[in-house]
Parts: C-alpha cells; structure tokens; sequence
C-alpha cells in the first residue's frame, strides 16, 4: 500500500508540474495546505519553516524525482529548507527592520515574511502572491532600495538572464545581499543554454521542466562576479549532523549563493 501511495504521488505530481501554470498550482496548495498537515502529521521529517513534523515527505522531480523532497505542511523543497535554516542561523536576514524583495514568492517563505517584516516588496509577473506584476528585467523601484533580495529558480525562467541581474543590482542596496538560486550542475563547466528551442518535451528533457531555459554550470558564479557582485559559496549542510540532514530532507551538496553587491 505504501509504495502504490508513493507511486500514486510521484505520477500526481509530474502531471500538476507539467501541466498546470504555477499560479494555480499556489492556488492549490492554499486551500489544500491545512489537510496536508493533518494526513501527514508525524515524527520522522521536521520542516524547520513551519516547525512541524511529519510522517513523511514526498518524491519531487520529473525525470529522476527526489526521494523526501517536498513537504506539503509548507510546499518547501529541500533548498527552501536549507535556505531557511542557514538566513535563520547564519544572517542578518531576519531583522525585522530589513526592506526585502521577494522575486516570484514561494508560499513557504511568504506568509511568514509578510507577517514578519515592516518593508517586504514582492514581485513577478505571474505569481497571485505578487503584489508587484513586472518583468524583472525592468522593475519599477528605485536605485539601492533593498537589504536583501530574494530570488530563487526564477533566472532560469528569463530569457535574457544578464538582463535580469542587471536589474537586480540596481535595485539593491550598496553590499546588500541576492540570493540567487539556481537549478546548477556542478559536472557542467558551461551552462547549457536552450532559451531558443521551442518544443517543450525537449525542455524537459534537457532542463527537467519545460518552462526551463537553462540549466546552470560553473560559469553561473562567473557570470555573477562579472555583474558587481561577491558571491560566496555555501553549502551549508557542511554545517550540520547526517541525523539533522536526513530529519530536515536535505540535499548535503546543495549551494546556496549568497551574492554582495560591491561598488
């Protein structure tokens, strides 16, 4: 029963993925959130988002899905997770004084966030969550407004991603902090760039979604610096037992970079 229930969720997932526009997917997931938390309740998996536990969390992916990847208590992933935990433990983030940006707002970060913080901006051009409906690539806020942005798995969305952190910069305060996650394949040297081709299977394939148009290698943290940026590379799960990695469904090589604006 428990592997047809595993198998049931992985081919659910796949086709809510491929086949339905992220706006109704978040739609979903706020209406359905409150069940989630009651079938799954548990002591096995911890979201450190939420603070609650679970009996377990789900496979995610299209191609070769995760194994206790997603937790629906929250709809965080693992770098969510990990995110969390490392702005929590290892930042300034949490100031409640901070003027944050939150490009394309995931769920699991934003009802705490609006609660949270004075100043908290979001923005992007499809999201229900976003009060701001731009293009990144060309925002309507000010030069050096931000503390922090946040900016995870959307430049791999854009078409001209040069452009985007551009803009990004600009709207960041003098050694305020982006972080802009990526999918990234660290066997790569040079992304592999597919913003041209059109057929969505093959998206898929090369990408793993097929509202992907790259995905990132090595060069990503070039390309970054060349932009006005220092970026740090932490993994942080170097920071953290097996036990708490495996309770936190982590993935241990997972980076997060956390880029600083420089003059």
């Amino acid at each position: 029963m428990k592997k047809m229930n595993l198998n049931g969720m992985r081919i659910i997932i796949k086709f809510l993925l491929n086949y339905f526009p992220r706006s109704i997917l978040i739609r979903l997931s706020i209406i359905f959130r409150p069940v989630f938390n009651f079938l799954f309740s548990g002591d096995k998996f911890l979201d450190p988002i939420n603070e609650k536990s679970y009996s377990r969390f789900f496979p995610y992916g299209y191609n070769n899905p995760r194994k206790n990847a997603l937790s629906l208590g929250t709809l965080s992933l693992e770098r969510h997770r990990l995110l969390w935990l490392y702005l929590k433990n290892e930042t300034s983030f949490f100031n409640v004084d901070n003027k944050i940006l939150h490009i394309a707002p995931e769920p699991c970060f934003y009802y705490f966030f609006k609660k949270y913080f004075k100043d908290y901006y979001t923005a992007d051009l499809n999201s229900p969550l976003a009060e701001y409906k731009v293009d990144i690539c060309k925002m309507p806020f000010d030069d050096n407004s931000f503390d922090f942005i946040l900016c995870n798995h959307v430049l791999e969305h854009v078409y001209d991603d040069d452009l985007a952190i551009n803009e990004l910069r600009r709207v960041l305060k003098n050694n305020g902090v982006a972080i802009l996650q990526v999918p990234l394949d660290l066997k790569l040297k040079n992304t592999i760039d597919g913003r041209d081709i059109n057929n969505l299977k093959k998206r898929n394939e090369l990408f793993g979604q097929y509202d992907h148009l790259r995905v990132y290698g090595n060069d990503f943290f070039d390309k970054i610096k060349k932009h006005g940026f220092n970026v740090k590379r932490v993994q942080y799960c170097n920071n953290l037992s097996i036990n708490q990695i495996k309770k936190y469904g982590l993935i241990k090589e997972e980076i997060i970079p956390y880029c600083v604006k420089v003059e």
